[in-house]
């Protein structure tokens, strides 16, 4: 059984008031403006209901106060399957945030935490632990539990669809707030089919897209499921242990990185999660998201100029997996970026940099090192 108190807490815990507020950054050139933007929630967890989309602003305040138009300055950042954006975006370690990067280019940078990750609403049935995997509560007895328990909604969270569907809201907020017809995308790892998936769709709102490890799946089911919601379990956790874990089964070279960043990114993990991190030592909780749609022939035919980018010793999304995609990608303006010394978090590692300037590159001229179509080797 659950022990009392720790049984249910209400999502509305979560929930912030609407609208932006400027906050202190760890780098005192670029702003940090955070947004909540309303929207009626497809996640079959919390169907029809308000959910409120966390979005963090990066800019400098010369492109904010800007008068002429910032079309081709606007950049949004969408998560993979378990790591907030704001947290895997702006590491709070000087030279290893992604957005403040592209902000000190003249970009005005925005990442979006879809419904039920980091500090966007939270469908209910994530705070009850009993809709874990079996194998996962086993990390909470008996500090939470005393047994395994049975699941009280036994289906996944979220879905791709509902990510769009948060997506479209997102980029609409910002087409109005910044007045531009087109914004850029950044992604990484499953936010490859959130993103990438979403300009399939929406290409008239999409200007050019770099995705990290992109979780492509040649074979992927074209269609939604029969009905929904799908059965499953409704969401994950990782704790401090199961992070490291990942982390040092991917390092292939010397002081791939640096532990003082990894540290910053896991307290930076917590703080996205607040009920989480109650639980046991503290943990990150994700829902489980239902996947569609984005397969060979929706990549054959999307046109959208595209950099993606394969670290070589990445055990998540294997390398081959992101040269599929590169050879499948329809469009013509296409870079397969083959990253040494780096994992799946690669914008986390040494070659950082690289990886950053590369995206500058692509996003200002189409281009990383004078090449517009085909393979650039970099980190070696």
């Amino acid at each position: 059984m659950i022990k009392p108190f720790r049984k249910l807490l209400s999502s509305s815990l979560l929930l912030a008031s609407i609208g932006p507020f400027a906050l202190a950054s760890t780098d005192s050139t670029v702003l940090r403006v955070d947004h909540y933007v309303p929207v009626i929630s497809k996640a079959p967890a919390m169907k029809n209901d308000v959910a409120q989309i966390y979005v963090r602003e990066r800019t400098l305040p010369s492109t904010s106060l800007r008068s002429a138009s910032l079309e081709g300055q606007v950049v949004l950042f969408i998560h993979g399957a378990g790591t907030p954006a704001e947290v895997a975006f702006d590491v709070p370690v000087q030279g290893y945030s992604w957005m403040a990067y592209l902000a000190r280019a003249g970009y005005d940078t925005f990442a979006m935490d879809t419904t039920g990750y980091g500090r966007s609403t939270r469908p209910h049935v994530m705070n009850d632990v009993c809709n874990l995997s079996a194998q996962a509560q086993e990390e909470f007895i008996p500090s939470m539990l005393d047994a395994p328990c049975a699941p009280s909604y036994a289906f996944a969270t979220t879905t791709i669809e509902s990510d769009w569907h948060d997506i479209d809201n997102v980029v609409e907020h910002i087409r109005r707030l910044r007045g531009v017809e087109k914004v850029h995308l950044i992604a990484w790892s499953l936010g490859g089919p959130r993103a990438a998936g979403y300009a399939a769709i929406h290409p008239e709102k999409v200007g050019r897209v770099v995705v990290l490890a992109p979780a492509y799946s040649r074979n992927r089911n074209a269609n939604a499921p029969d009905s929904l919601p799908v059965p499953g379990v409704a969401f994950s956790k990782q704790s401090h242990s199961d992070f490291v874990r990942n982390w040092d089964r991917q390092v292939g070279c010397d002081s791939q990185y640096d532990p003082i960043v990894r540290e910053a990114i896991w307290q930076d993990m917590l703080a996205s999660d607040p009920i989480g991190a109650t639980w046991g030592a503290g943990v990150r909780r994700a829902p489980a998201t239902s996947v569609w749609g984005w397969n060979q022939e929706t990549v054959s035919s999307t046109m959208t100029p595209m950099l993606l980018v394969a670290g070589i010793h990445d055990a998540q999304v294997p390398p081959s997996r992101v040269t599929e995609m590169y050879e499948d990608l329809g469009a013509n303006e296409k870079v397969l970026m083959d990253l040494g010394c780096s994992s799946h978090n690669a914008m986390w590692e040494k070659n950082a940099e690289l990886l950053f300037d590369a995206s500058l590159q692509w996003l200002s001229r189409g281009e990383v090192d004078g090449v517009s179509s085909g393979v650039v080797k970099k980190g070696y």
